[in-house]
């Protein structure tokens, strides 16, 4: 079926429209497309309002294609835009977030603006599935495994860790999780066992990998948790769970945005090593007053910055492992909470902090800690989202309870895959 793609989706894929029979005009999502591209695309799922295809070739290239760096590209599931140059992708990621937005109502925006930094070898974590002592991720769409021979958005130090840990004997091992620093000078391994990992073993497999990688400092077993914030198999899930065993250092010391943090097995972590300075200056710059807010506060990525320009900040966190990062890095009369943000919210008597950042998960806020936000009148609402549909939906809600839109920026986390971050500014 000849298709011309309209424009891109969020997602990763591209939409046309059928154009001849009965289901003429009949949207068609097709994968690894670009606006503008003439394809042969086969249909693989018919649904009531659109169905789902396979790029099958590309008859009339768009000028911004190229070849992907990644031998992995397309069947591996990580990695959606390797196939348009940089510029295209987060020309696509404005366009996106945009229509998003104005779809949910939101339509008197401000101009989105962007920032990137250096599209490969960005990420500082990864996590693999183990299986007959090769690490890979899920294949594209489903849950099997694909054992992987390279990860070029990955910094090199984490491949190589893996290279390494692959001529170890890792029976027993579901899951690897590796994170580094920026200066890839230190290295965390944190593993997912199928059976309890007796500390005589972790021992000496934490051995055997120092001897190979001198930067590992520090190795757990974690009984995992699922976290919301990714997708099992796949390079952009951290850990989150209890750590029932350890070797070496029970965290990693990671410098950003001038603070220093410990980053513990299982704590969650923005990934972008060159561009995390850059989301928390968007987030607290020149922001100051008596009383902040950090909800979902994770290891304390923002509330370190926020310690230093007002009076008390209360940060909030539920997640095991971030809160004990949390909970080492606030110093009285700041305070550190366990506890969902709806729960603190729906605490009595609560007064309307200068500033409130949010940083949830891709559920998004929802109904009720939108509206319970709202009734608070905060002066000033600092957003940052992983998902545009839900950010947008929230966004909406804070309009209509007497907010404006005052700044929006797209920070390019995640070059070469459909995900994008947000950092929204609402106003009263």
């Amino acid at each position: 079926m000849k298709l011309r793609i309209e424009k891109a989706i969020y997602g990763g894929n591209g939409l046309a429209r059928m154009t001849e029979g009965e289901q003429a005009g009949k949207a068609v999502f097709v994968p690894f497309a670009l606006p503008g591209e003439v394809v042969d695309a086969g249909v693989r799922a018919s649904k009531k309002g659109f169905a789902e295809a396979e790029l099958l070739a590309v008859i009339e290239p768009a000028p911004e294609r190229v070849a992907a760096l990644c031998r992995h590209f397309g069947v591996c599931g990580g990695c959606q835009y390797q196939h348009a140059v940089y510029e295209t992708q987060l020309a696509m990621k404005s366009g996106i977030l945009r229509e998003t937005l104005e779809r949910a109502g939101v339509r008197q925006l401000p101009e989105i603006a962007v920032h990137a930094a250096e599209p490969w070898h960005y990420r500082n974590r990864v996590r693999l599935r183990c299986e007959n002592n090769r690490l890979g991720y899920n294949r594209r769409g489903s849950h099997v495994f694909l054992p992987i021979a390279e990860c070029p958005i990955a910094a090199p130090l984490l491949w190589q860790a893996a290279q390494a840990l692959m001529e170890l004997p890792l029976e027993g091992i579901a899951e690897v999780e590796l994170f580094t620093d920026t200066s890839e000078s230190k290295l965390q391994l944190t593993l997912l066992a199928a059976k309890p990992v007796a500390s005589p073993r972790l021992s000496r497999l934490c051995e055997a990998l120092q001897s190979k990688m001198p930067q590992l400092i520090g190795a757990s077993v974690v009984q995992a948790d699922r976290d919301q914030r990714g997708h099992r198999g796949q390079p952009d899930e951290s850990v989150e769970g209890h750590v029932a065993a350890q070797w070496g250092e029970p965290f990693l010391p990671y410098t950003a945005a001038g603070q220093s943090y410990r980053v513990q097995a299982g704590g969650f972590f923005q990934v972008n090593r060159f561009l995390i300075d850059t989301m928390v200056s968007l987030v607290t710059a020149q922001r100051s007053g008596q009383h902040a807010w950090d909800l979902y506060a994770g290891a304390g990525l923002f509330t370190a910055a926020l310690m230093q320009h007002f009076a008390q900040v209360t940060a909030v966190e539920i997640g095991e492992a971030s809160f004990r990062e949390l909970s080492s890095l606030v110093t009285a009369p700041h305070r550190a909470l366990r506890a969902t943000t709806a729960e603190f919210l729906r605490r009595g008597k609560l007064q309307a902090p200068d500033l409130v950042v949010v940083d949830p998960p891709r559920a998004g806020l929802g109904t009720e800690v939108v509206e319970r936000l709202a009734a608070l009148q905060s002066p000033r609402i600092v957003y940052v989202s992983c998902d545009p549909a839900t950010f947008s939906r929230d966004a909406a809600g804070l309009l209509q309870s007497g907010y404006t839109l005052a700044e929006l920026y797209l920070v390019d986390m995640f070059p070469q895959t459909f995900h994008l971050e947000t950092v929204a500014v609402f106003e009263r």
